[in-house]
């Protein structure tokens, strides 16, 4: 797959960068000659001009790339549809409507018999534990696929039915995720690490038919036992009046029990530590493996189906605008927003960022470090990588388990070539200084990438320094669940990198920065990042709620689609993201809507009224500062400051528990009754600087916050 009028592209390193200096500006500096463009990598010039053709005849730049996939039906009416202006009628973004295709057949189907890569390892699967591996290639996950989507029409699951899929990091969720691809199903991917609660409000949000997860899996020293949440989140459904009628289980910890062998049909057998770790093991988790409960005429179990499964299923040809999966995403009106993308559009972005912004190569083993339940993990784990027949890492465990060396040791063991993290995990391991990354060789390394957040410029500079040894450029990208892919990104060997910005567009994307009238602001500016015009990834609606995707993205400002996050652009052209400017807060990379965290503190008998804001952290980026007003009757107390965190805990996730809570009897306020956020952010990070105060109702209350705060590290 290449470009047009950019094939064959070859680049290893990359072009010239530019270091912090002080007061934040830049000052250049010309790399080592180790990282040096390659001649045959486009200039940054020729960058900018297929750039611009690409904004400018966007139908024939991906009607080219198109090209490079297999349509069951060639789209032969208008390759692109669209309406980004609410005020003109319903907003709407059509790709090749009326082609028809499978992302499955297209990822799996085609690697195997055109490309003749079945024999090539799709997944190196790394468990918590280091002696935990298997790998698969890509015939072998391509009979799973099928025997698995056997298995989901035999429990009459259909084109445009839903499928809730809860579990970790294993080789069966990305089975799962294909299979209801290949059926025309549309999955529903809820992170492990969310609450009971927070499975059965998706659940019912999309009226899925059926659930998929696991027995139980280990984070660190951590024991989840996932199947007792997804107990209690299908009782939950069933108080609702929507009874899941069925959920699939797989038999993870137990896997060993089940003597599967070496065959390709059932599920991968794992390569399990020698018998003195295991021994080991269980004295140090007392007991590996929990009770598991059962419900009778509910639950399968996933190996039992697979033994009884057919190896072979036709693909279900789906038209490219039909829906792919939902995905949740915080809202800021604390409902989380069923973001829904569509096969054709998500297919060709998500192949085409891949292979030029981590410069993929047919002998490269990739290693993004997201968990599937997570758009990153979507993209740039399971659909972006296989879709260009790439070899990837699928990592089950934590950066700090069994010690802070896990991800170098990794790298080395699988010889991974690109690396893709969380600037948070970066800021973590920086923590524990050089030497557990230097101890290890890293010398296959060839493109670091960063991803979830704004990369702080020391983080960057220790990434690049330490991790990359001064060798490896660096892809800082800035992206949403919204928009399926890159959006803003260096392309590595291309680009001259800035630490911290998220450098230029990719192909396609026109981005503008507006002010607050909706005016585009040219040069040097800081404002309102926006988009112009669609990009193939683009979602295309929130799912059972299309009013509230064009009152989100698309009404502030008529005729763009609205990031919600501000942006600088400096003299040189490049974007730097400044954060979010609604009421969103981002957490390890994790977007959490205050409204929900602050809904959660208010069910709690005790809280007459909740505010949330962000405060700087220095390993996750963000945390959560929460206010919290009490009822009469009901004392302040580290007690109930526990209570209260197990209670957001319970209900949104583990990701969500506040580092601050402070008890306040009163609340900034405008007359009107509005909280001012924007002091208490002030408050929050101890800044006096709270700027006009003359509209709060009662100035007191700002004074008694201050003096009452809690301790906090910057």
């Amino acid at each position: 797959m290449g470009l047009p009028e950019e094939r064959g592209r070859n680049s290893s390193g990359s072009g010239g960068r530019e270091e912090a200096g002080a007061g934040g500006q830049t000052q250049s500096w010309s790399p080592p000659p180790e990282v040096s463009r390659s001649a045959h990598v486009p200039s940054l010039q020729r960058y900018r001009e297929l750039h611009r053709r690409s904004v400018e005849e966007p139908r024939e730049f991906w009607g080219e790339i198109a090209k490079e996939f297999y349509w069951k039906i060639p789209c032969s009416g208008p390759f692109l549809q669209y309406n980004f202006d609410v005020t003109k009628g319903k907003i709407f973004i059509e790709w090749m409507k009326g082609a028809t295709t499978n992302i499955c057949y297209n990822v799996l189907d085609r690697n195997v018999h055109e490309k003749k890569l079945g024999d090539k390892v799709a997944f190196y699967w790394e468990g918590n534990e280091p002696g935990e591996t298997t790998q698969i290639t890509y015939r072998e996950l391509l009979v799973q696929v099928c025997q698995f989507s056997n298995v989901l029409r035999k429990q009459g699951i259909q084109k445009g039915d839903r499928v809730a899929i809860y579990m970790p990091m294993i080789l069966e969720l990305v089975v799962a995720m294909l299979a209801c691809a290949r059926l025309g199903a549309l999955h529903s991917i809820v992170f492990a690490g969310f609450s009971a609660e927070s499975l059965s409000e998706r659940i019912l949000d999309s009226s899925c038919s059926l659930l998929i997860t696991t027995d139980a899996f280990y984070r660190g020293e951590k024991l989840v036992n996932l199947k007792e949440l997804a107990d209690e989140s299908l009782e939950k459904c069933r108080e609702k009046g929507f009874p899941v009628r069925c959920c699939i289980v797989v038999k993870h910890l137990g896997r060993a029990e089940l003597g599967t062998g070496d065959s390709p049909s059932q599920s991968p057998p794992v390569k399990r530590p020698c018998p003195d770790i295991q021994d080991k093991l269980k004295k140090k988790f007392k007991c590996i493996q929990p009770q598991i409960s059962w419900n009778q005429g509910v639950d399968l179990w996933w190996h039992e189906l697979m033994q009884e499964a057919g190896d072979e299923f036709e693909p279900e040809w789906c038209d490219a605008e039909d829906p792919l999966f939902i995905l949740y995403t915080s809202g800021s009106t604390g409902k989380p927003k069923g973001v829904v993308h569509t096969v054709g559009g998500y297919m060709l972005y998500v192949a085409t960022t891949f292979k030029y912004v981590f410069d993929f190569h047919a002998e490269d083993v990739f290693w993004c470090t997201a968990d599937i339940g997570w758009i990153t993990g979507h993209s740039y784990v399971t659909y972006g990588p296989l879709a260009n027949g790439a070899t990837s890492v699928l990592f089950e465990g934590i950066p700090t388990y069994p010690d802070v060396s896990r991800l170098w040791s990794i790298v080395d063991k699988y010889k991974v070539t690109k690396f893709y993290t969380a600037p948070t995990a970066i800021r973590l391991l920086m923590k524990f200084g050089d030497e557990p990354v230097i101890k290890h060789s890293r010398a296959s390394l060839q493109v670091l990438g960063t991803v979830g957040e704004p990369i702080n410029p020391e983080a960057w500079l220790w990434y690049h320094r330490v991790v990359g040894a001064r060798r490896c450029p660096i892809v800082d990208t800035f992206w949403q669940t919204e928009t399926g892919g890159h959006m803003l990104t260096p392309l590595p060997g291309a680009t001259p990198m800035k630490p911290g910005s998220a450098s230029f567009p990719f192909f396609g994307v026109a981005p503008a920065i507006l002010n607050e009238s909706g005016e585009e602001l040219e040069g040097e500016a800081e404002g309102y990042l926006v988009f112009k015009q669609p990009w193939p990834g683009i979602m295309r609606t929130v799912y059972g709620n299309h009013t509230r995707f064009e009152t989100t993205y698309f009404k502030k400002f008529p005729g763009y689609y609205v990031t919600g996050d501000g942006c600088r652009r400096d003299q040189d052209g490049y974007y730097w993201i400044t954060g979010r400017i609604d009421d969103m807060l981002n957490v390890s990379g994790h977007l959490l809507s205050t409204a929900e965290v602050e809904s959660a503190l208010v069910e709690h008998e005790a809280v007459a009224e909740a505010a949330v804001v962000g405060h700087p952290h220095p390993v996750k980026g963000e945390c959560l500062y929460c206010f919290v007003t009490l009822c009469d009757g009901h004392s302040f107390s580290p007690t109930l400051t526990e209570e209260l965190k197990k209670q957001i805990r319970e209900k949104i996730g583990p990701i969500a528990t506040p580092d601050y809570i402070q008890n306040a009897p009163g609340l900034p306020k405008t007359r009107s009754g509005k909280i001012m956020r924007r002091v208490l952010r002030k408050i929050a990070q101890n800044d006096h600087d709270v700027g006009d105060t003359s509209t709060v109702a009662d100035p007191s209350v700002i004074s008694h916050l201050f003096s009452h705060r809690c301790l906090t590290i910057q």
